[in-house]
Formats: C-alpha cells, structure tokens, sequence
C-alpha cells in the first residue's frame, strides 16, 4: 500500500517536471503562447512578493513587469539547476531587493493626498480579494482590519527575516526552495524564519491583546435588545 502511493507520488513529480520541462523548452523556441501563460501564471503572485518589499505599489507593479522582461531574455541561460518557479522568485526578490537599496539612497518618499488615496483605493482592493462574499460586514470588516494589521507589522519585520517570513508563512516555498532563492544554507534559513516569527508576533501582540478584548459578532447579535423604556 505504501510502496503503491509512493510510486504514485514519483509518478506525479516526474510528470510535473515533465510538464515544465516542455514549458521551458516552448519558452526558449519563443512561444508567445508559453509566455502568455506564465504571466497568467505568476503575475499576481510576484505582484503580493515584490508589494511587500517596495513601500510603493507602483515600483512594485514596475518591477513585476522587469521581472517578466529579465525571464523572457534570461530563459536560454536557464538549464534547470532549480526549478522554474524557484528561478523566477529568485529574479523578482534579486530585482526587488535592488530596486529598495536604491531607493533608501536616492529617493525621499513624498505623500500627498492623491497618493494617499491610490493607496487607499490599492488597500481596498487587495481586501475585496480576501473577503468571503458571504460574511456579514462585521466579520468582512475585521478580516480586512486583520489583514491590514498583518501586513503593516510585516513591513516592520527587519530584512532578511521578512523575506523568508513571506516566502514560507505566505507564499508556501519549503526549506530547500527558500534556500535555492536565497542562496543560503537550510540553517540559515530556519534561524531567519524564526527570528522572523518572533520579530512578526511581538509586533502583533497589542493589537490580538485588544482584539481579545472586544465582542465578537456572535455575542453582538445573541444580546437581548433593549426597548426604549428600558435603555431610559
């Protein structure tokens, strides 16, 4: 039995290999097709990774476009020491980490109030994308509020436990991925993805502290309404 569905898991991981063995070479001949797909593919993906290193949403959207123009001219160089996707999470945090070293030396962040507002209107819609259409506005409400939480104490996380912290907890690479992306050893990686951890919960604390504290929607709508007679 066991022996069964671990031929079966070989089976499925060299068909997976297989599959994107095909998909470089068509990527490599120039396919338009191929190319199409693998920004379908990963667009939104490197978009969320490169958005959380980049205190801007428009560098991060300009460097996901760089991303895609680095693949389109590197792939020929790519020979498959990792995998496809490890390649391209490799560039992305390469071309953003870049980006951000240049603009912590060259470039003082203006806020203005339209720019507040493109912010505003980015927050919004990555919080649609995370509502479940059937919550009540209480609980759509502190899911966005929750989510806004997590990723502005994520931003406070010191580089590099925040690159592994989001490469792990959010964009689901194991170990051996991270440390092929990073170019570093598991140990490494295991002691930054706790220190990480650590650096993430302390800043959350005062704001899972409050929210212990408050009611939740279940207690709301289960307590008696109270008459006009009786709240005078």
């Amino acid at each position: 039995m066991q022996a069964g569905s671990a031929l079966g898991n070989l089976a499925g991981v060299a068909g997976v290999h297989a599959e994107e063995a095909a998909l470089v070479e068509q990527l490599k001949a120039g396919s338009e097709e191929a190319f199409a797909w693998l920004i379908g593919r990963y667009q939104q993906p490197l978009y969320s990774l490169i958005y959380r290193v980049l205190p801007n949403p428009g560098d991060a959207a300009d460097i996901t476009q760089e991303v895609f123009v680095k693949v389109f001219r590197g792939i020929s160089h790519f020979h498959g020491e990792a995998s496809l996707k490890t390649w391209i999470y490799r560039i992305a945090l390469h071309e953003a980490l870049n980006q951000r070293r240049w603009w912590s030396r060259h470039q003082r962040r203006e806020v203005t109030m339209e720019g507040a507002e493109d912010d505003r209107e980015q927050h919004i819609g990555r919080s649609e994308i995370l509502i479940d259409p059937q919550e009540s506005p209480f609980d759509a409400a502190a899911h966005a509020e929750i989510a806004a939480r997590v990723e502005s104490a994520l931003r406070q996380v010191p580089e590099p436990f925040r690159t592994v912290v989001v490469l792990r907890d959010i964009e689901g690479f194991g170990y051996e991925e991270i440390a092929e992306i990073l170019n570093a050893n598991l140990g490494t990686i295991k002691s930054r993805l706790m220190r990480g951890r650590v650096h993430l919960k302390s800043r959350l604390a005062p704001f899972v502290e409050a929210a212990s504290r408050r009611p939740s929607s279940s207690s709301l709508s289960m307590a008696p309404a109270c008459s006009t007679e009786e709240a005078l």
